[in-house]
């Protein structure tokens, strides 16, 4: 047992490194100075004078010190394997050695956890991220899968600490949803989920199918990053068509009486983009514009555009034979990523948001 303690303490030896290098990656001492900096601004009278950009400042404090916090912890964890260790080795302690392996290996996953974020440095990875669902063939039980999978993100988003949003959903007509659209806001979480972005397929016995039949469905995911303000995104007012319509969800009689939903056709484009989860039509148009302007810069740098006009339309991104990932419910439980291969056994924990796994597989297999 002795033993064990012995190769956990050569371990942390390279595991100090590895924090070490993790450090400088995530440019840690740089992340103080700024918020110290960024802090000194906040303290002044005129601050508050421009509303917008006081925000982006706090804003920016706010993710800065999250990473510093969340660093700091990592230390705070290693110090404490390291102290534990120590310990049990000069006083010969046995009975502490499957705790000290139980908080090692969580060190090493936090700081694999970690390490991952420094692999998010695209243009857009820091920004919020928007989903986008659609159902696929398989009707009814299609649109059910559609509204499983919008769960299964919003509980990712909420494990993450991430604030998650509806902007948009359609009703099925039985039951699910036909399409949703929601924001995930947070640090990375562009970073972190566009390689969500594809076909996911479910195999299950239906619960609409009387006779009990084994059900293969497809739902389609859309993953783009939110645009900041600080982009500017000429689009032209004659490409604009917008309609009102009355919101279809729960929200009270002002929702449900007034035409407050707004959906936006961009013409040259043919993209289509709602929001009916703002109390106004203002500001559901603010919303539905934010998300056009994020769709045409999101298309324009996978296309490897010079301009928003050079789009000539929207591709047909997705075809139904190409799903990504299978959910399988039965005959067995797995779910299988089809490009890295990573799979999980526990299909409830999955559609519960753990999906760290996937992501991470994919995130690595990109490096």
């Amino acid at each position: 047992m002795i033993l064990q303690l012995e190769e956990i303490k050569q371990e942390l030896g390279k595991t100090k490194s590895k924090i070490k290098s993790l450090s400088e990656a995530l440019k840690i001492e740089e992340a103080k100075s700024t918020v110290a900096d960024l802090e000194k601004e906040t303290a002044k009278p005129d601050f508050w004078d421009n509303p917008e950009e006081s925000q982006k400042i706090l804003s920016k404090i706010s993710a800065l010190s999250k990473k510093i916090k969340d660093f700091g912890k990592l230390q705070s964890e290693f110090e404490d394997v390291e102290v534990l260790t120590e310990l049990a080795i000069e006083e010969n302690d046995e009975s502490s050695v499957g705790e000290i392996e139980k908080k090692f290996k969580q060190l090493l996953k936090d700081v694999e956890t970690q390490t991952l974020t420094t692999l998010l440095s695209g243009e857009y990875d820091s920004q919020n991220a928007i989903l986008t669902f659609h159902a696929g063939a398989g009707g009814t039980e299609a649109q059910d899968w559609v509204e499983m999978l919008c769960r299964m993100y919003m509980r990712w988003g909420e494990k993450h600490d991430f604030k998650v949003k509806m902007l948009d959903f359609l009703d099925g007509e039985e039951a699910g949803l036909k399409s949703a659209s929601i924001l995930v806001e947070g640090t990375n979480a562009y970073g972190f989920l566009k390689g969500e972005s594809g076909v996911h397929r479910l195999v299950r016995i239906s619960p609409f199918d009387a006779s009990g039949r084994r059900h293969t469905s497809f739902a389609s995911l859309e993953v783009i990053p939110e645009i900041n303000d600080e982009i500017k995104v000429e689009i032209a007012p004659d490409d604009i068509k917008m309609d009102v319509f009355r919101a279809s969800g729960a929200g009270g009689q002002h929702v449900n009486k007034t035409s407050s939903a707004v959906r936006l056709t961009h013409i040259p484009t043919g993209i289509v983009v709602a929001c009916q989860n703002e109390r106004s039509q203002f500001q559901n148009r603010d919303t539905a514009m934010k998300i056009l302007k994020s769709k045409l810069i999101e298309i324009k740098e996978r296309e490897h555009l010079e301009k928003i006009e050079d789009i000539k339309g929207v591709q047909k991104e997705i075809s139904w034979g190409s799903q990504i990932r299978s959910y399988t419910f039965m005959p067995y439980t797995l779910v299988k990523d089809h490009r890295t291969n990573f799979e999980c056994g526990n299909v409830q924990a999955v559609m519960d948001g753990d999906l760290d796994g996937f992501i991470d597989a994919y995130l690595k297999s990109k490096v």
